[in-house]
Order: structure tokens, then sequence, then C-alpha cells
């Protein structure tokens, strides 16, 4: 007779072993989409192609492209604004697309942080 009533010591009758297994499975799909989004760029304009930034997964900016026509040494503002602007979606981009790999993985099941 099973301790418990349970069987294989957990409620259900799950597993350790199958839990381990699937715990490495999810971890190991984790890495691999990690790998993935870094390797990942995304390219975002602002001001209707005036302001074009690249960005990669790992949100580094990797360029900054200002056409001639918005360098107005008068308005260094509006300048400055389109290139906040398409910086910032840049990033929103890259984390939106590791949010939704992420919930593909994990089944929509949000995970503390670390844990793989």
């Amino acid at each position: 007779m099973a301790r418990g009533g349970y069987g294989g010591g957990f409620p259900g009758g799950m597993n350790m072993n199958n839990l381990m297994k699937q715990a490495q499975k999810m971890q190991k799909q984790m890495q691999d989409m990690q790998e993935e989004l870094e390797n990942k760029e995304y390219e975002v304009t602002s001001g209707g192609g005036a302001v074009k930034v690249k960005i990669s997964g790992k949100k580094e900016i990797k360029s900054i492209e200002i056409s001639p026509d918005v360098i107005d040494p008068d308005d260094a503002e509006m300048l400055q604004d389109l290139i906040l602007t398409a910086v910032n979606e840049a990033i929103r981009q890259a984390e939106e697309a590791a949010s939704a790999q992420m919930g593909k993985i994990t089944g929509g099941i949000n995970l503390p942080g670390g844990l793989f």
C-alpha cells in the first residue's frame, strides 16, 4: 500500500522523475528560445522614416540612422523626440517578442524570474 494513498509520492500519482524530465525539457526550450531572440534584430522608424533604429534581442542598439532632412540646428528637440520614440518602440517590440515566445513554452503560466 502506498504511503498517503497517492502513489508515486505526489497527489494524483505524479511521478517525480517525469516532473524533472519535463522541467529539464522546458529549461532547454527556454535556453534555445533565448538564444534565438538574442540573435534577432528589430528595426523601427519614426517621423515617417526620418529616424531608423535597429536593436538586438538583447536590447542593444545596433544602429541609428537619421535623415539629413530632419537635422535642423534650430529644432534639436524634434530630432531628440523622434530618436526617443524609435528607441522605445524598438525595445517594446523586442520585449513583446520575448514575452510571446515565453508564453509558447510555459503555456501562459507566469514563472518567477530566474526560475529557468
